[in-house]
């Protein structure tokens, strides 16, 4: 069996694929693979270990209907048309839980980065304009006792609600579909409307799955329902908020602060005024760039590869409908 890989992962999860006798095939180059070039590269292979944004939809899963299992190196799966691959018995595998804390130290950090234009003073240093002590400029806002909004209270979300009432006192608000019971019994977190959400939220934390539902949903609008002095703080995808929107947003003083992990499109380029506002932080989407979270999510992807080439059924698996299917077709 072979197994192609979409970029260089960690030791730990190649180790377990070469102890199970699969052949490995990594893409070494600094850059994405085309859609063709995936496409011809998967044909040779059994299984695809997919890091990055490759764009895994019905056209690359028709052209390789052969494969017998997908693995993502990451949590979220917006990048594959999982019905499709459902309908082509093609399972689909995610690393979730590993990385929560590594993102949640991310969104923890960038609230804290925003909240004291960290990353702008930090650039007046290297310009050489740290010269002149003016007690009335460059300054940020303090967090303790403020609300803490997180709009979907996950594992990630809750382990950066912990964070922050832990260090702060915060007091916690969230928007999900469902009631929250833990967060609820823990830090008397109280689940709240959309728009409550962003009314009373202080920081307001992204932790979402990027859905048809909640593509795009900060824009111009929700922007508008928050307080001035409120930091926005997204570290799931780039997708959920609009960036002209809020780049609109900051500029005008609707919001106070944002911090960023992810953006739209990514990478970012080197121009975009938001790099330059004084309370604006950004990273280029490192939240689980941690030697343990990522030695772990190469661990679950290679067992999610193994499985699915040894036809049993993957530890973490995004489409657990495809089994029902398996059963009926082997009954």
């Amino acid at each position: 069996m072979k197994a192609f890989i979409t970029r260089i992962i960690p030791d730990a999860g190649l180790q377990l694929l070469q102890d199970a006798g699969i052949t490995i095939t990594q893409w070494t180059e600094k850059r994405d693979l085309t859609p063709e070039e995936l496409i011809n590269a998967c044909k040779q292979h059994d299984a695809l270990l997919s890091s990055g944004a490759n764009n895994i939809n019905a056209h690359f899963l028709n052209e390789c209907k052969h494969l017998k299992v997908i693995a993502l190196l990451s949590v979220g799966y917006d990048n594959v048309d999982v019905p499709e691959a459902t309908r082509l018995n093609i399972p689909i595998g995610n690393t979730p839980g590993v990385l929560s804390g590594a993102t949640a130290d991310t969104a923890f950090l960038l609230m804290l980065a925003a909240s004291r234009k960290a990353f702008y003073v930090h650039k007046k240093i290297l310009k050489g304009e740290w010269k002149f002590f003016d007690p009335t400029t460059d300054l940020g806002i303090e967090l303790n006792g403020k609300t803490l909004g997180i709009f979907g209270l996950g594992k990630i979300g809750m382990e950066m609600a912990k964070k922050c009432v832990g260090a702060y006192n915060m007091k916690v608000i969230y928007h999900n579909r469902q009631h929250n019971p833990d967060a609820e019994k823990t830090l008397n977190a109280v689940r709240v409307s959309f728009d409550e959400l962003l009314q009373q939220s202080d920081v307001l934390s992204v932790h979402t799955a990027l859905t048809t539902e909640t593509k795009g949903i900060f824009n111009t609008t929700a922007f508008s329902k928050m307080r001035p002095s409120s930091i926005f703080i997204n570290t799931a995808r780039g997708a959920i908020h609009n960036e002209e929107d809020l780049k609109a947003a900051l500029e005008s003083g609707t919001i106070w602060g944002a911090g960023l992990d992810v953006t739209n499109p990514e990478p970012m380029q080197p121009d975009n005024p938001l790099l330059n506002m004084p309370n604006v932080a950004i990273l280029p989407h490192i939240g689980s760039a941690t030697v343990d979270t990522r030695n772990a999510m190469s661990v679950i992807a290679a067992k999610n590869v193994i499985a699915g080439l040894g036809g049993t059924r993957l530890p973490h698996v995004v489409n657990p409908e495809i089994y029902q299917d398996w059963n009926r077709i082997t009954c």
